[in-house]
């Protein structure tokens, strides 16, 4: 029955294939999101555009809570008690 199944699932293999690179990619993108390096490097660019005038401080508070929320869910994440959802 499998060699059945594969023949007639054939026709279907690109779209498995998509899954697939589609999966990777997702797992790439978490990968990076949850990595705390980089939270931690949008916080220094943060401060350096409130340093420059680019932001305003409320600006800076509503983003550097975000990018803190983001570390503590990143931390959760990497000890694997995160809820494996992506904000």
């Amino acid at each position: 029955m499998g060699l059945i199944s594969e023949v007639l699932l054939l026709p279907f293999a690109p779209v498995r294939g998509s899954a697939w690179a589609v999966r990777q990619v997702l797992q790439e993108a978490e990968r990076i999101y949850y990595d705390p390096a980089t939270v931690r490097a949008e916080l220094s660019r943060l401060e350096e555009r409130l340093e420059a005038g680019e932001i305003t401080e409320e600006e800076f508070d509503v983003q550097e809570d975000a990018l803190l929320d983001r570390l503590e869910e990143a931390s959760r994440h990497s000890a694997g008690t995160g809820n494996g959802t992506t904000p």
